[in-house]
């Protein structure tokens, strides 16, 4: 057990902020595969001070998902804060989390993400005018630099904790690698040995045994876990496995991944209704059968179904088939 402010966390696990993925049904789904802590994907503070609808629903937080991070990201430090006291306020979140490691275009125009790695000063005002105005834990996830040219992960560790942050994510890529390329595991050691605060590794962990070569590679807290876990909670619970007692459990069957993934679809419908939330589905459907044999046809099948029923029937005969071809071929 770790901390982050006054917030305990089981184990060493993180489910990474995604956008457009990390919303409740998918959060509830990881938390139930074992994550110490999961952390909801990036809201703008504008809309939320605009009390933007659509936003609003993705403040939404399951009971048992927590511990949990709430994400914000802004440019502006007057809307940045206010926003963060409303979700100090308004919101059960755990710990509040500044976005400055976002690489895309339309966040850097905005001056948010990960524009504040060219400026510690800027991280220090911004994370500071925060930290005094919230009584959560307010963490930032960031990036190792802009560029080769301009890496200042270290800098800008340190300003954040000097602003009072309580713990930082490192992604171990530049803003330009976006997410191609290897992750710089050194940069994050050097940033774990400057700084007091605890330190979420970020990058390439993509089985269990790599996720403890990080831990003892670099020292950090945690490691954080994104992509890998898309379809794939056992990531998770593979994860938190080995790195306690030194198993590695195996991977799934057909059989478990189609019920998990009925399971996210529920919630998903649940969430969201059933128009927008078999949308949702579609792309993670694809992510559950990713790997498996023979999964092309129900994969073209689930991206155009439009139903919640029409998405069980297709996944519940890719399982019954699979399972007939699996028993044939031992036969």
């Amino acid at each position: 057990m770790w901390k982050i402010g006054d917030v305990e966390i089981d184990n060493r696990v993180v489910l990474a902020p995604m956008a457009g993925v990390c919303n409740s049904a998918f959060r509830l789904t990881v938390k139930e595969f074992g994550a110490g802590l999961v952390c909801a994907e990036m809201v703008s503070d504008k809309a939320i001070l605009f009390n933007n609808p659509k936003t609003m629903n993705m403040l939404y937080i399951d009971e048992n998902e927590r511990p949990l991070s709430l994400q914000i990201f802004g440019g502006e430090k007057e809307t940045l804060v206010e926003a963060a006291v409303y979700v100090d306020q308004n919101t059960t979140a755990d710990i509040i989390d500044i976005n400055m490691g976002c690489p895309v275009n339309k966040i850097i125009r905005c001056e948010a993400g990960a524009r504040w790695l060219l400026d510690p000063n800027k991280i220090y005002e911004m994370v500071s005018a925060v930290t005094e105005k919230v009584s959560k834990p307010v963490t930032c996830k960031m990036r190792i630099g802009w560029d080769e040219d301009h890496i200042y992960a270290v800098e800008n560790a340190k300003a954040a904790e000097r602003a009072g942050a309580a713990a930082i994510s490192l992604h171990g890529r530049t803003r330009v690698q976006m997410y191609e390329g290897h992750a710089d595991w050194d940069i994050i050691k050097q940033v774990k040995e400057a700084v007091n605060i605890p330190v979420i590794g970020n990058g390439d962990v993509t089985s269990p045994e790599l996720a403890q070569k990080m831990l003892d590679e670099t020292g950090v807290d945690a490691v954080m876990i994104g992509r890998e876990a898309l379809g794939n909670p056992w990531m998770i619970y593979r994860t938190v496995h080995y790195l306690e007692t030194g198993e590695l459990m195996d991977e799934p069957t057909v059989k478990e991944k189609v019920e998990i993934a009925l399971l996210h679809l529920r919630r998903l419908v649940e969430l969201k209704g059933e128009k927008i939330g078999v949308m949702e589905m579609r792309k993670h459907a694809s992510w559950y059968l990713k790997g498996v044999k023979g999964n092309g046809k129900a994969r073209k099948a689930l991206n155009q179904a439009n139903t919640e029923q029409e998405m069980i029937d297709i996944l519940q005969n890719f399982q019954a088939e699979s399972t007939a071809a699996t028993a044939t071929q031992q036969a």
